[in-house]
């Protein structure tokens, strides 16, 4: 298994792959394969920010980082959200998250951004080092609850000073 860039021709297998894992999740399909297609249309969108586990040519996991933006009423940080994340059904627990959260971490490092927000499962974010946004004074610009709205900073000291409200892409719909 490789984790790589997303080429073009894995488009439609993304969503396949989206619609399917989601759907069987316990939340549901939320439209993530539609919020796909609309963060690849905004302007801040990086296709090394998107990436794939590939198992011999099939699609087992997905990964997509975006722009945020933290504002408070004297400043603003742009970091990147991870939405969504997912890894097919049949190979859950062997890792591949992991893989894909740990390689979109260096991707965006490299890219000199400073932090990683998620809304997640915060037992499974937490073992890789996420912690609740709360704490940073960090919230979210919508109702959520507080243990699974987390955040993770990728270079040292990169949530030090951060605290406000988060934005997100018109892609997301808020």
């Amino acid at each position: 298994m490789i984790i790589r860039t997303v080429r073009q021709a894995d488009y439609s297998p993304i969503s396949d792959l989206l619609m399917t894992t989601f759907s069987k999740s316990q939340n549901g399909y939320g439209g993530e394969a539609a919020l796909v297609e609309r963060i690849r249309k905004d302007p801040t969108y990086k296709r090394r920010f998107e990436i794939v586990a590939d198992q011999a040519g099939r699609l087992v996991g997905y990964g997509l980082l975006s722009n945020v933006i933290i504002e408070n009423e004297n400043q603003s940080k742009t970091g990147l959200c991870l939405a969504p994340m997912a890894v097919i059904a049949s190979h859950q627990r062997q890792g591949i998250g992991k893989q894909i959260v740990t390689e979109l971490e260096h991707r965006a490092a490299l890219a000199k951004f400073s932090f990683i927000s998620v809304l997640g499962w915060p037992d499974y974010y937490g073992k890789l080092g996420y912690q609740r946004a709360s704490q940073f004074g960090i919230t979210p610009p919508f109702p959520a609850p507080d243990d699974p709205y987390m955040i993770k900073a990728i270079i040292p000291n990169g949530l030090s000073g951060v605290h406000g409200t988060v934005h997100y892409l018109r892609a997301f719909g808020m």
